[in-house]
């Protein structure tokens, strides 16, 4: 009896210890870890979000960005990083989709890192060069078609979510590509740009300065309706796909074991942030969309998103690397 009484109080303790650490943070500069490179579409989104955060926090937020091996480099600093709530991670989709062609993770999606919450979500959009050769992508799919294997595309990395966008795209229109993966978004528009590649499924955010600018030439959105920030560029669906319907997401997650009651308050301060009219309107001229979610529903979004990835790695006859 005495026994389970001291085993009582231990719970309690700890449980009060977890709720005062809530509530005193943060009490110093957090640090937010982006495993893409700066101006990737996780990194546009999570500098606007640290931004305001760093206003309701009264303490700086900082971006550190740590790419590699499609976002498995900076997430293995996260998932080990002290669970204070002073290292956290924002990431696109990618998080859900490397476990479906990588066989060793620095994490388990299914009980890894903490799932904080959705930050928003946007299309891909596919991107081709502007001068280049494609007009539609009726004529990509042909001439992928005529050279099977051939014709190269684009990804931000092995495994990221770019990477499985693209292998859905050419699942679906039954063509087979060469893919080239880059170590971000900028460099896969850069190459895409210049022509040394067909095509790639770029965050919208993080490339619709080159679409506007004619930079570079949208053959269309993955999404279901169009794009409010980029309304010109059809969808695929309206193109011939139908039923193609595609999105890209940021969230925010923490080093495991972080305790419960401080995930439900960096959550809560999130949904504030995102609800923000700076955060509203950076969002709505980057086309992201804000989504807000709780912890619970955010964690069986991640395991489901995870669950379609695999689906289309495995469609695409891909191999765990």
């Amino acid at each position: 009896m005495k026994s389970t009484v001291q085993k009582m109080l231990v719970l309690v303790g700890w449980a009060c210890a977890f709720a005062a650490t809530a509530q005193n943070f943060p009490a110093k500069p957090v640090k937010l870890v982006v495993p893409l490179t700066a101006g990737s579409g996780a990194d546009i989104a999570g500098r606007i979000v640290a931004k305001t955060l760093s206003d309701i926090w009264k303490q700086p937020v900082v971006i550190e960005n740590r790419p590699g091996a499609g976002g498995l480099v900076g997430t293995g600093v996260v998932a080990q990083a002290p669970a204070d709530g002073y290292t956290l991670m924002v990431q696109s989709a990618s998080y859900s989709a490397n476990p479906a062609l990588y066989k060793k993770l620095p994490y388990d999606v299914n009980k890894g890192l903490v799932d904080l919450g959705l930050i928003g979500m946007t299309p891909y959009v596919m991107v081709t060069a502007a001068n280049g050769p494609y007009a539609s992508i009726k004529e990509l799919i042909a001439a992928a078609k005529a050279k099977p294997g051939d014709v190269a595309f684009a990804s931000a990395g092995l495994g990221s979510s770019t990477h499985l966008a693209a292998e859905y795209f050419n699942q679906i229109t039954g063509i087979q590509m060469l893919h080239i993966p880059f170590q971000g978004s900028p460099q896969a528009i850069q190459d895409t740009m210049a022509g040394r590649t067909s095509y790639y499924m770029a965050p919208l955010d993080a490339s619709i300065g080159h679409v506007k600018g004619g930079r570079i030439k949208a053959l269309g959105v993955t999404t279901s309706m169009r794009a409010e920030a980029a309304n010109e560029v059809a969808t695929l669906a309206e193109q011939g796909l139908n039923g193609f319907d595609l999105s890209l997401w940021f969230g925010l997650w923490g080093p495991p074991d972080m305790p419960a009651a401080l995930a439900q308050q960096i959550n809560a301060d999130l949904n504030r942030a995102l609800a923000s009219p700076e955060v509203v309107e950076a969002f709505s001229k980057g086309g992201i969309r804000i989504k807000a979610m709780g912890t619970a529903e955010f964690a069986g979004f991640v395991k489901d998103e995870a669950a379609k990835f695999v689906r289309i790695a495995r469609d695409a006859k891909l191999e765990p690397q």
